[in-house]
């Protein structure tokens, strides 16, 4: 009898150290996201800080007010700024433990981010089909530079969208897909603060 309350112990002992366990390495896996998100912001920095050295060097080549189009970039801004709500509503029925919903807003979300990065390339084949292309000037470059990593982090947020709508499917809500929604809708509003920064540096002080 003795044996077999301290084999229980034991057992006990054993399955709160693995509940632990499990828990501090989401903990780290949370830390690993924002580490990711200090250096994306120091990368966004140096852009921006490159883009408005380079800005006025066209070269002789097409500015920024004969390039741009506002009515294009205006929708995109919209659009980028609804699917931030949209993730947001994703988050609210998470919590309400909707994975229907989740799902749905999740959906939602990724169709817009679509719309965004399809506007964003129809946009450049414009310019590069106009004679402005990355290698024109150092404006464009500082240009093509800047927007196109930001539409790079938005593709690679759908892709782990996708993905992460794939495991809700298949395993619902749990704390592991929890911290992911968390971590996606987070990256998501961050790409939303920096398109903010591009659309007021690059976009509308060039037409200025």
């Amino acid at each position: 009898m003795a044996n077999q309350g301290n084999h229980a112990v034991a057992g006990a002992h054993g399955h709160d150290h693995g509940h632990g366990g499990h828990h501090d390495l989401e903990a780290l896996r949370q830390m690993g996201f924002w580490l990711f998100l200090i250096t994306d912001c120091i990368l966004f920095g140096t852009l921006f800080a490159t883009y408005i050295v380079l800005h006025n060097n066209t070269a002789g080549g097409p500015t920024a007010s004969e390039l741009f189009e506002m009515p294009g970039v205006i929708a995109e801004t919209f659009i980028l700024l609804t699917s931030s709500f949209t993730s947001g509503l994703a988050v609210l029925c998470m919590n309400r433990g909707s994975r229907k919903g989740l799902i749905g807003w999740l959906i939602v979300t990724a169709i817009l981010g679509a719309s965004f990065i399809g506007l964003e390339v129809s946009e450049f084949i414009k310019m590069v089909d106009e004679g402005a292309k990355i290698s024109t000037s150092a404006f464009l470059s500082g240009f093509f530079t800047l927007v196109g990593t930001h539409g790079l982090h938005v593709s690679v947020g759908l892709c782990w969208m996708v993905a992460l709508m794939i495991q809700l499917g298949k395993r619902g809500i749990t704390s592991v897909t929890k911290r992911k929604v968390n971590v996606i809708s987070l990256y998501w509003h961050f790409l939303d603060v920096v398109w903010i920064f591009v659309f007021t540096i690059v976009y509308m002080m060039g037409v200025m």
